[in-house]
């Protein structure tokens, strides 16, 4: 079976067929950095990492395209806020996601541009769309005409007569049109601007995706993605304004991730219930956000909510005990290679159902939950009997296949003593070399038959949220994970 998209052009699930073959060019809107990003953005970053990581595995060549907002005008009404100059607030915010991206796994994207660095291409698409028509000037501002774009509407499906009737916009006696949007911006006092053949001025909104997306991958690409709450105006209107500056179709595909709401409310500052990244963070371990991000099909919509995230820790540490104990029979991670899945089709092995339910548009749900059988299964086979060369072999080869899917989901990618390290607040109470202490004592107990010493002391290291595991090759002992760090 072949990759399926969902596309928001189309309203259904297409076969992908990229535009050239063996390459993939994929453009996702980024963020305006005027603050720090939310759980929302979380979520869509994490999405188009996987998608691509996705294609990778299957054996494409992918270019991925990912920009950043660097002048509009929250930047420059937060800018007032602070005392900074725009350039100072953008990089600083700038940086804060890529610390945020970071601590979630999320790859960086081929190519990263910012609107300040390409004015030089908005005035040139700007510059098109007036000489076809399609764009005009009023005193130092220029708007597109949407009138003149015959299947304006066509992406969000909304026919402009209802948009009009509906609006809710700011009243400009400048458009000739109420739907009429900005490509250039005259120059305010105090404001960035830079010189153009209209005078000065900062481009819109919509025109930098436009300008940036068409540089790097093409008057005609084959992925645009974004979160849903984009398809309009903001998509709308890209695909407006390419589509008349180049006279081509854009982009093949409209990839959009659904929304995500905070305990069953969507996320607002007025509600007190808006999480940055950090703040999630601070609560929660990143393999858990991410884990949590991906348990639903992404264009379905997602509640944040503690008792998900308490299920999501559970189910992780699950994987990560698994994988512990494979270490422990075959050795750690790096003695072993992960590969793409390259040109394998979907079949009856484990890897060819991950790959039957992936090509199904991205379907990390059901992806998630072939690995969690996966990890069920290798349980089982450990438990069995005391493994033997064969078996060690067998080990390896399902531990390959669980780590070689789940890295394309960007999860289980730590060593199971890191992760645990880091997942796990020790007490300060108590202290590793009186823990060893207690349960050697407690063996003692146990060889001299005193069962109610050694269960007194069970009881004290579990009072201390140490759990311990009594197999054939000693006690072992662990901390209880708690509800959040």
């Amino acid at each position: 079976m072949s990759l399926r998209l969902y596309n928001s052009a189309s309203r259904k699930k297409e076969v992908f067929k990229p535009i050239k073959n063996g390459k993939v060019g994929i453009y996702v809107c980024g963020v305006t950095v005027y603050d720090l990003c939310h759980i929302g953005h979380a979520r869509s970053a994490i999405v188009f990492d996987v998608l691509v990581r996705y294609l990778r595995a299957r054996g494409f060549k992918v270019t991925y395209v990912r920009n950043f907002t660097d002048v509009d005008d929250k930047i420059i009404e937060r800018a007032k806020k602070t005392g900074e100059d725009t350039t100072t607030l953008a990089e600083r915010y700038i940086r804060a996601f890529y610390e945020d991206m970071l601590a979630l796994g999320v790859l960086d994207a081929d190519v990263e541009p910012k609107a300040t660095e390409h004015i030089d291409d908005i005035i040139d698409m700007v510059s098109r769309l007036i000489e076809k028509g399609f764009a005009y000037l009023v005193d130092n501002t220029v708007y597109f005409s949407v009138e003149k774009f015959e299947s304006y509407g066509q992406l969000s499906g909304r026919r402009l007569e209802e948009m009009v009737a509906g609006a809710r916009i700011a009243v400009d006696e400048k458009k000739k049109y109420p739907m009429d949007f900005v490509l250039w911006k005259g120059a305010k006092p105090g404001e960035p601007k830079w010189r153009s053949p209209w005078g000065d001025g900062r481009p819109g909104w919509h025109i930098e995706c436009s300008a940036m997306s068409c540089k790097y991958l093409g008057a005609n690409f084959d992925i645009h993605g974004g979160g849903r709450d984009l398809i309009f105006p903001h998509h709308e209107n890209e695909r407006a304004q390419a589509m008349a500056a180049n006279g081509v179709g854009f982009t093949n595909y409209w990839v959009h991730n659904g929304f995500l709401t905070v305990e069953s409310e969507k996320m607002s500052k007025s509600l007190g219930n808006f999480i940055t990244i950090r703040d999630a963070l601070n609560l929660y371990h990143p393999q858990e956000l991410r884990l949590f991000l991906l348990s639903k099909h992404y264009r379905s919509p997602l509640d944040f909510s503690r008792s998900a995230l308490l299920e999501t820790r559970s189910g992780l540490i699950r994987i990560y005990r698994t994988l512990q104990r494979l270490e422990e029979i075959i050795g750690p991670y790096k003695d072993i290679s992960i590969t793409p899945f390259l040109s394998q089709e979907s079949g009856d092995d484990f890897r060819g159902h991950f790959i039957s339910v992936m090509d199904d548009d991205l379907n990390t749900a059901a992806g998630l939950g072939l690995l969690f059988d996966k990890a069920r299964d290798i349980n089982r086979l450990i438990d069995l009997a005391i493994p033997h060369k064969d078996m060690k072999s067998q080990l390896m080869k399902e531990r390959t296949d669980l780590l070689n899917c789940s890295k394309s989901l960007g999860l289980f990618e730590e060593e199971p003593s890191q992760f645990f390290q880091e997942i796990i607040k020790t007490p300060s109470e108590i202290n590793t070399e009186e823990i060893e202490n207690m349960i050697q004592e407690r063996d003692e107990a146990r060889k001299a038959k005193d069962w109610a010493r050694a269960d007194a002391i069970r009881e004290a290291l579990s009072r201390e949220r140490v759990i311990l595991e009594d197999g054939p090759k000693g006690t072992k002992w662990r901390f209880m994970i708690e509800e959040s760090r």
